[in-house]
């Protein structure tokens, strides 16, 4: 190629990319401009779904309109906001701050998706994160009793239990940050699970500070660690549960237009009536077992057996979050409940007409 010829070409090709520059600013000027009309009309709409709900909430509780219709149109609306906040027209209504806990890893970063089917990826990997992990919680405690029983001589050593505290940190960091994104991007998840992650990955930050006593009385001494080994066991058990149960149930919720696809499950749901038996006494027997290590640690501390204060620490912590986890799935228990008695007699009114 001769000098004159790529001199034409480069310069050819600085134009395109101008050109190209140029259209793709307008494009977006021009998508800009056309968003804002249908921004105001979604904020307009979803406005008016909350007035209409508290007009309903009014009638009803003035005895001016039948339980049966008020059950009717709010359903109703709830379908309606349910097209609207999962549908591509989420994008265009206020999302949630995002919270100092993703600015302090991730700075001042948008995290919020203005595609739906991006949000759902990440909330893809999220539930495929919890499947990874579930198996892994029921699977490294066990390991490690397994081996204290045959190998160690009922005596765990430090490493081992230091490995697996780094790794519950890594798990409950990874976990807060997922569901703060998943926040952002419109799910309807607790705020109490993600402050019960937050004290999680303080606990087993201390933990990794705390010295784990060997012989004499190794057994005495770890008494805690073995207890709380036990019960991650437990909680890995009902992981595995819910993630296989729950999550049918929220499916099929979404098809009936009950939930919406960024909605997730967690320990403080509960599926339908077999799921219910099933699984809320596993939660309970899980918290009352956390609340009885928390307060076992602070025993040692008292009777001078472990006298350091992350021991002090991690078992208030655990006996906070018992109590936090209890009163929780008391609270989603009983709004279940009243939904219930809610269709109950959305059916008996359709049988009596």
């Amino acid at each position: 190629m001769e000098e004159s010829s790529i001199e034409e070409s480069v310069a050819s090709v600085l134009e395109e990319a101008k050109e190209l520059q140029e259209a793709v600013s307008g494009h977006i000027s021009k998508t800009s401009s056309d968003e804002q009309p249908l921004r105001q009309r979604a904020l307009r709409l979803d406005s008016r779904i909350h007035s209409l709900r508290s007009s309903l909430d009014s009638l009803l509780s003035n005895k001016l309109i039948p339980h049966s219709l008020a059950d009717k149109l709010d359903e109703d609306l709830q379908r309606a906001r349910c097209i609207i906040v999962d549908g591509d027209a989420s994008s265009l209504l206020p999302g949630h701050a995002q919270g100092s806990f993703l600015r302090m890893f991730l700075g001042p970063i948008n995290v919020r998706a203005s595609r739906k089917d991006v949000q759902l990826k990440v909330k893809e990997e999220y539930n495929s994160y919890r499947d990874r992990t579930a198996l892994l919680f029921l699977l490294f405690p066990a390991i490690l009793l397994i081996l204290r029983s045959w190998i160690w001589a009922g005596c765990l050593p430090a490493f081992p239990v230091q490995i697996y505290q780094a790794w519950l940190l890594f798990l409950y960091t990874g976990l807060a940050l997922r569901e703060n994104i998943l926040r952002v991007n419109g799910s309807d998840i607790r705020p109490w699970w993600i402050y019960h992650h937050y004290c999680a990955m303080v606990m087993a930050l201390v933990s990794l500070t705390w010295e784990i006593k060997g012989q004499p009385d190794c057994a005495k001494k770890q008494r805690g660690v073995q207890l709380f080994l036990q019960w991650a066991m437990m909680q890995g058990v009902a992981m595995l549960l819910q993630n296989r149960y729950q999550r049918q149930r929220l499916y099929t919720r979404i098809a009936l237009g009950k939930a919406k696809r960024m909605d997730v499950v967690w320990g403080e749901t509960a599926g339908v009536d077999g799921q219910l038996w099933l699984l809320c006494p596993i939660l309970f027997i899980l918290q009352g077992f956390e609340a009885y290590v928390g307060l076992l640690l602070l025993k040692t501390t008292f009777v001078g057996v472990v006298a350091e204060w992350q021991v002090i620490f991690c078992g208030v912590l655990l006996v906070l979050m018992a109590v936090g986890n209890f009163a929780n799935t008391v609270q989603t228990l009983m709004v279940k409940s009243r939904f219930k008695a809610k269709m109950r007699r959305s059916k008996s009114k359709q049988r009596l007409d």
